[in-house]
């Protein structure tokens, strides 16, 4: 039983272990350095031995018309002359020459006796010979002559079969070496793949634990390794950020909707103890509506600004003209200013040709405008303007109010955060998240500036650029 279960077991292993994706690439990794390495050897074998065999075939044919050129002008005497001269002067070595007259009979050359096989004329053939008493390999070709003699010539190949060989040998070793370093390529690069998803998975793991500050090490090195990390970072550092949000607007909603629940509820119940008349009753319920009114307005923008995140809203996307909308705001709200003795300069250029929800929009430069006037006080300026340069439309609105503290700025579109400036008057501290979420919503910024004093609010937003043809 024992033996089966670690047989069992050692099967496993080896399913699971070419179930590694880091196997599986370090294999195909080193199938392809292997079969490359093998035509790569191949080709090299076939091309030098092919190269030898045609510079000796060259040699054997020159040689040979050189000969019969000497029996076209002498006959069979001129052609044993030659054939005498050259093994005599002994200038080729590996030369191998037989004439042999129609009779069978050897009339000169280097050879004991005529190769056996030789049957037809003009055709390569590579035999053993035995020349001058010593045997060795060689390429040989005959050429039939006149009156039925026949001349053979030929070359001493064992010197290219020494070659052949130690070409041979050199392959095999640098075979064995290539797939020596092709199996050392594949560990390493399952070796680098395993660290990388090692990492990655500790790093998962760790955040699914709890541990949400964990990331993904980067090496530095810049390599594609490098890039998955820095995105998979970013993408963590973008779920802590919502995760932080969405603790802190629990917490916001916790402590800003408490006190008019229970500021409702006090009432309910002081007019239920106390209300002498049904018209105490009924002031006291319209005080509480009003309450409650102002806890739902919290959740429908709430729900608005999630609704913008969530990217919904893209739909309803069209080019428009943001001047015609921002004369409208200015014309609006030019007599709310002049309620409260603010003066509202306005400057808007046309056209703001921009891709967008008009409403949206709309609500977003509303949003400035209304926390410039609570903000401002009499005989005070609001600088309301809008212009387009270099493809960007900007959209200005700066007071002379208290402003927003400079450390308190980067929080300040985070949904229920209030500045110092801000705890004493009404609000939900919910006007510039939705501002912030319109701008993201159509790919532009909002920026918040020091005025001295003041605020100074300018959301960017990329110009309408009609393509040609439409």
């Amino acid at each position: 039983m024992a033996r089966q279960a670690a047989i069992v077991a050692s099967g496993h292993k080896r399913k699971a272990l070419f179930r590694s994706a880091g196997v599986r690439f370090a294999l195909v990794y080193a199938a392809v350095f292997g079969l490359s390495a093998f035509v790569l050897a191949i080709a090299l074998w076939y091309s030098t031995l092919g190269l030898l065999q045609r510079q000796v075939q060259n040699t054997i044919h020159s040689d040979s018309q050189a000969l019969l050129e000497h029996e076209a002008l002498g006959g069979l005497p001129a052609l044993e002359a030659a054939i005498h001269d050259r093994l005599a002067n002994d200038s080729d070595p590996d030369g191998i020459y037989l004439l042999m007259s129609a009779s069978g009979q050897l009339l000169a050359g280097n050879l004991d006796h005529w190769p056996a096989g030789l049957e037809r004329d003009n055709v390569w053939y590579e035999l053993p010979v035995n020349r001058q008493g010593v045997s060795s390999i060689a390429l040989l070709q005959v050429k039939p002559l006149p009156g039925g003699d026949k001349l053979l010539v030929g070359r001493d190949v064992r010197a290219r079969l020494k070659l052949r060989n130690v070409l041979r040998a050199g392959l095999i070793w640098a075979a064995s070496l290539m797939i020596a370093l092709g199996v050392l390529g594949a560990l390493l690069i399952r070796s680098l793949f395993r660290r990388t998803i090692r990492d990655i998975a500790a790093t998962t793991s760790a955040i699914a634990k709890g541990d949400i500050s964990r990331r993904v090490p980067v090496s530095g090195i810049g390599d594609e390794f490098d890039e998955l990390a820095i995105t998979i970072n970013d993408m963590l550092d973008r779920i802590a950020r919502l995760m932080d949000g969405v603790r802190q607007v629990s917490n916001a909603i916790a402590h800003d909707l408490r006190t008019p629940v229970t500021r409702a509820r006090t009432k309910l119940e002081d007019a239920s103890l106390h209300a002498r008349s049904e018209d105490e009753l009924r002031a006291a319920i319209e005080r509480a509506i009003q309450d409650l009114d102002g806890i739902v307005s919290v959740f429908d923008a709430l729900l608005r600004i999630s609704e913008i995140e969530a990217g919904s809203r893209r739909a309803a996307f069209a080019p428009i003209d943001l001047s015609s909308v921002l004369i409208d705001l200015d014309e609006l709200y030019r007599a709310v200013a002049e309620e409260k003795q603010i003066v509202l300069h306005t400057e808007i250029a046309k056209p703001l040709m921009v891709l967008a929800d008009r409403d949206l929009i709309q609500q977003a430069v509303v949003n400035l405008l209304e926390n410039a006037l609570k903000f401002s006080d009499s005989m005070t300026v609001i600088n309301f303007s809008a212009s387009v340069a270099d493809g960007i439309v900007q959209i200005v609105v700066a007071d002379r109010g208290p402003g927003i503290a400079e450390k308190d700025r980067a929080r300040a579109t985070e949904r229920f955060f209030r500045g110092e400036a801000a705890r004493s008057t009404a609000g939900s501290g919910l006007g510039l998240a939705l501002v912030m979420a319109v701008t993201q919503l159509h790919n532009g910024t909002l920026h918040l500036h020091e005025n001295h004093p003041g605020l100074r609010a300018v959301i960017s937003l990329p110009a309408y650029k009609p393509q040609k043809g439409k």
